[in-house]
């Protein structure tokens, strides 16, 4: 079984790819391939390429491993799945906002141990590995600690159905006035990884999936923060959140009697 810091330098080197591509190749607009929940959830052929590169790499080094994709699905069974969102903000892509990301995470016997998420706009790659900390461009990361509620910078995202958005600025509108101020930056994986860069507080969404928070939650733990859902419950689309101890728990005392998973 290869070790870690092995499938980290593997995440890496196949993010970097996928990314060089994805900034070589974009157009100067992308064109929508096709939608998924609504009209504004968008694919573009891009997604796709990149979805397919990333798994071709992987199965060159790995063939028997399981992969969990963003645009291709669950395949493969075993103790290693790879966790790949190719595009992490596609309509940050699509429209050129420089926020977006490949995201990949390995998991093995169904804990993450490795972590990479490349905003390819920035030139930033953020790492990490079980146990070795998070990391960019050679320095260690370590969440902001000790903020309070009211004084915290939290990060949020919205869904794209109707229903859910309304509910989300119904949330919102109780969250604002109890913190510093929010921030809407368009990518699950980018957030994450503000947060264990210390440029933002804390997080909350509701509605990322697996592949949406997988390298950047994992990231986010490396760097000191929590990581969860409601309740006690692991991370999850109902609710994620992330912060540091303490503020983590305030911001989840904030957001629970408002129930927030809900939609309509």
């Amino acid at each position: 079984m290869m070790t870690a810091e092995d499938f980290l330098e593997l995440a890496e080197r196949i993010a970097r790819e996928a990314g060089a591509m994805l900034l070589a190749e974009r157009p100067a607009r992308p064109e929508v391939l096709a939608t998924k929940s609504s009209p504004t959830d968008v694919v573009t052929a891009l997604d796709r390429a990149s979805e397919e590169l990333i798994r071709a790499r992987i199965k060159e080094v790995r063939p028997d491993d399981a992969i969990l994709g963003e645009e291709g699905g669950a395949t493969g069974e075993g103790r290693v799945r790879w966790v790949v969102d190719p595009i992490d903000g596609t309509v940050n892509f699509l429209y050129g906002v420089p926020e977006w990301a490949v995201s990949i995470a390995v998991e093995v016997d169904g804990e993450v141990v490795a972590g990479v998420v490349n905003i390819v706009p920035r030139g930033e790659v953020f790492t990490a590995s079980r146990g070795g900390g998070a990391w960019l461009a050679g320095e260690r990361l370590r969440c902001n600690s000790g903020v309070p509620l009211e004084q915290a910078l939290i990060a949020t995202g919205f869904g794209y159905e109707p229903g859910r958005r309304a509910v989300q600025a119904e949330v919102l509108a109780h969250v604002l006035p109890r913190v510093r101020d929010i921030r809407r930056g368009g990518s699950a994986a980018s957030d994450l990884c503000a947060l264990a860069a210390g440029r933002v507080d804390g997080y909350y969404e509701r509605g990322p999936q697996d592949w949406d928070y997988a390298a950047g939650g994992f990231i986010a733990t490396e760097a000191g923060a929590r990581l969860g859902g409601l309740h006690g419950k692991p991370c999850n689309p109902g609710l994620t959140l992330c912060a540091a101890p303490g503020l983590f728990e305030e911001l989840h005392d904030l957001l629970a009697p408002l129930d927030p998973e809900r939609d309509a």
